[in-house]
């Protein structure tokens, strides 16, 4: 029997609270609420109040410019690298929730099918693991929620994607059938040629959060990572820029996709 994997606010690593708890130490030491505090950065309040309790684990620069803010005097700055470099959880624990209260999510894949718009047999193929792909098919349903409304999605696919095999020609055609099928008022998918362009370093994901705020998630040979830093959303926003201006239209895109899936998977 395949266990299921737990992905709910209990399992909270200790090493994390303890941080968080030095974090809300500081921050009412400045008396300043966590908005007050989101809003130097900026960053939401509850992005603050997550790593408070424990739910997300900031990065180190996040840690440094937070010391600097509440006066830590440094203190924070050690407790990270104590604390939360290697917590239980990795950075993109806290990606879920962020993903679920996004009112945007921008996106560019450099090797595979965004997660939330893949099929069960797709995600079966590059997780191996009944539980993964639960969780992941789980997290879709932020697509069709109705408190909040769902976010508004919008894929970028380098050309690469639609000609990678993952699971078979089957799977494959039926993938790029879903793609097609998905796009909509509130979600698109573009196709970004494979050329040199602003993503070969790696996938990643900009949330922009109802009060305007954002956070991203990085993925990176070693592991992936959320940030909230003003100058790596800049950076981000900027490559996001970059990849859809040398973006195959929506039109374009489509014909693409169906000329994979008859030339390549059919």
């Amino acid at each position: 029997m395949v266990r299921k994997a737990r992905h709910n606010s209990q399992a909270i690593s200790p090493t994390l609270i303890a941080f968080g708890n030095q974090v809300r130490y500081y921050r009412e030491r400045m008396k300043l609420s966590q908005d007050r505090l989101g809003e130097r950065f900026p960053v939401s309040g509850s992005y603050i109040g997550q790593i408070e309790v424990g739910k997300t684990r900031c990065t180190e620069e996040f840690a440094q410019q937070l010391d600097e803010l509440v006066g830590a005097d440094g203190c924070l700055a050690r407790l990270w690298k104590d604390l939360v470099q290697d917590a239980a959880y990795p950075t993109w624990f806290d990606w879920p929730a962020i993903e679920r209260d996004a009112a945007m999510l921008q996106a560019f894949e450099l090797s595979v099918v965004h997660g939330l718009l893949q099929t069960p047999e797709y995600a079966m193929a590059l997780l191996g693991d009944e539980a993964a792909v639960e969780a992941r098919m789980g997290r879709q349903s932020i697509l069709s929620q109705e408190s909040p409304q769902p976010p508004n999605l919008a894929v970028l696919l380098d050309e690469s994607v639609l000609y990678r095999e993952v699971g078979g020609s089957e799977v494959m055609r039926r993938q790029l059938e879903h793609l097609i099928a998905s796009i909509g008022k509130r979600l698109t998918v573009q196709i970004v040629p494979s050329e040199v362009h602003d993503g070969l370093s790696g996938s990643f994901i900009l949330a922009t959060l109802w009060d305007r705020s954002e956070v991203a998630y990085v993925e990176t040979a070693l592991r992936g990572m959320t940030m909230a830093s003003a100058g790596d959303m800049a950076k981000l926003s900027e490559s996001l820029v970059s990849l859809r201006a040398s973006a195959f239209s929506m039109k374009d895109s489509v014909r693409l996709m169906r000329k994979a899936i008859e030339e390549r998977w059919t």
